[in-house]
């Protein structure tokens, strides 16, 4: 078996005391405070971005603090679950450290928040009992080798044994945040069905790491999230009859509600990222002298800098919609249009952000020991994990397109006129969104109208911000500079030319060969 720090970072037995009681904006100050000292004051930030793995001292420092209070439920002496204040929580976080904020997420959204909503009472007690005092971690496995987007076909099951009440699971898991760390699991996999074959449902279960089971087979070389562990896992674990979550209806539905619900949150990560990338770009700009005025002084850079301001302001209007519509116990289950579209629209921005202050940055930012070029690979696999960005945009698409037909309209402005994610926000596309759809486009442009749909419900977010009291300039501009890119999106998907790809590329394509000596 392959060793991890695990023991030196995580397994800390020390007790902390938590101060519930503490208001939320003096809460997050103190933790941001104690961020910027491990990460900026008494730590090479550049060094830690390169190093794999986190120091032990830091992570212990980090946890003191009890963010991950900020998912638990008041009566286990958590914070209480409240929406926004985890995201708070995320975003500070992410400004600092954008593999932290990941690890807290999937601490909090994929372990914390599933088992204060489907868990028994006595593994609530003694999970978060040991989150609180012992400062434990936990992390998700649904992702197999063999069957990543395609979740639902996963092959490791579980069988009940009567006699231990409990569930015997075996199986093979792979890129499982805190591979080797956590020190519980959540742990999908399928039952059995009476002819020995795998059922379709989903079960979710909790194991306890100091119980083993759990075998690494081999720790991957991740290109970015470097304080991040991934791996491949063996798994061959009995579980506790107490320790399998238990569904309001189904598995897959409890899955939807697990993974939506994380969608949904995404915001927390992605304002705080977006926040550094925008301060970064705007103090290199005014610092940075190019034909003797500042680089901020460029139109092309001021462009530029909008939208990295624009994005900001778009992932705050998406934690203001997260924070003021879904509380720990709604059921996200059917949230897929807002959830999909926050995702993906939310980690486009981060990933086109970092690219941003990259060019802005120039040859320096080209560098895994800067913050333009650590955070341009860390941005990217958010794009891909829970779901891969394509795969969601079609999503959207599909789902908008199954309500049109339920409610018998084929006019796309008049049904997004009327659908409460774009009321506000489909007026500005009345002309570009007035026609017909195909309810049986192609993929590819059913992908390309997923974007546009995306881009127009967090507008409509960002417009419901600005009706809250947020920076009305911020809005206005946040605003313009979605017109422009939807209505590109839009014209883009209305095209009919289509492009193909040749299976044999080989014959007459080679340039040389046309080339007279």
């Amino acid at each position: 078996m392959i060793k991890s720090n695990k023991d030196d970072i995580l397994n800390l037995d020390f007790s902390t005391s938590l101060n519930i009681k503490k208001d939320i904006t003096s809460f997050i100050d103190t933790y941001k405070s104690k961020l910027n000292e491990l990460f900026t004051e008494r730590n090479d930030e550049d060094q830690l971005l390169t190093n794999r793995g986190i120091p032990p001292y830091i992570m212990r420092e980090v946890l003191e603090c009890n963010p991950l209070s900020t998912f638990i439920p008041k009566e286990y002496n958590g914070r209480g679950g409240i929406t926004g204040e985890a995201l708070s929580m995320l975003e500070a976080s992410s400004y600092q450290s954008l593999p932290l904020s990941l690890m807290m997420g999937i601490n909090g959204a994929l372990f914390l928040q599933p088992l204060a909503n489907y868990g028994s009472d006595e593994a609530k007690s003694e999970v978060f009992g040991r989150f609180i005092e012992k400062n434990n971690m936990g992390g998700l496995m649904i992702t197999e080798p063999d069957f990543g987007s395609d979740a639902l076909k996963m092959q490791t099951g579980f069988k009940f044994d009567q006699n231990n009440k409990s569930y015997n699971i075996q199986g093979t898991k792979h890129w499982a945040g805190l591979t080797g760390w956590a020190d519980f699991w959540l742990i999908t996999a399928r039952g059995y069905d009476e002819h020995g074959d795998l059922g379709r449902d989903i079960g979710f279960f909790i194991h306890d790491s100091s119980k083993g089971g759990i075998e690494v087979l081999e720790y991957y070389k991740n290109l970015g999230l470097y304080m991040l562990p991934y791996g491949r896992n063996q798994l061959n674990i009995d579980v506790p009859e107490e320790y399998r979550l238990q569904p309001r209806s189904t598995g897959v539905t409890m899955m939807l509600d697990i993974l939506h619900r994380s969608r949904l949150q995404f915001p927390g990560m992605s304002t705080g990222h977006l926040k550094r990338m925008l301060d970064e770009a705007l103090t290199h700009c005014k610092e940075r002298f190019v034909g003797g005025t500042s680089l901020f002084n460029y139109d092309q850079v001021r462009q530029r800098l909008a939208t990295l301001q624009s994005h900001f302001t778009a992932s705050s209007a998406m934690s203001y919609f997260t924070s003021t519509h879904v509380p720990l116990e709604k059921d996200t289950s059917r949230m897929d249009v807002a959830a999909n579209s926050i995702k993906s629209v939310v980690t486009d921005y981060m990933h086109e952000a970092s690219q941003s202050l990259l060019q802005l940055v120039g040859a320096k930012g080209y560098r895994l020991d800067h913050i333009a070029g650590r955070s341009m690979v860390d941005s990217r696999p958010f794009q891909i994990f829970e779901g891969s960005n394509d795969i969601l945009y079609q999503q959207i698409s599909e789902s908008v397109l199954k309500m049109m037909r339920k409610s018998k309209k084929t006019n796309l402005y008049q049904f997004l006129k009327s659908y409460s994610l774009t009321e506000n926000s489909a007026d500005y596309f009345k002309d570009s969104l007035n026609f017909d759809v195909d309810m049986k486009m192609a993929q590819r442009k059913l992908v390309e109208l997923g974007k546009a749909l995306g881009r127009m419900v967090t507008l409509d977010m960002t417009i419901k911000l600005g009706e809250s009291g947020f920076n009305s300039d911020m809005v206005a501009n946040s605003l313009k500079i979605a017109r422009a890119e939807i209505k590109s999106l839009i014209t883009s998907c209305t095209q009919n030319e289509e492009a193909n790809v040749m299976d044999d590329y080989s014959d007459s394509s080679s340039w040389l060969q046309f080339v007279k000596v």
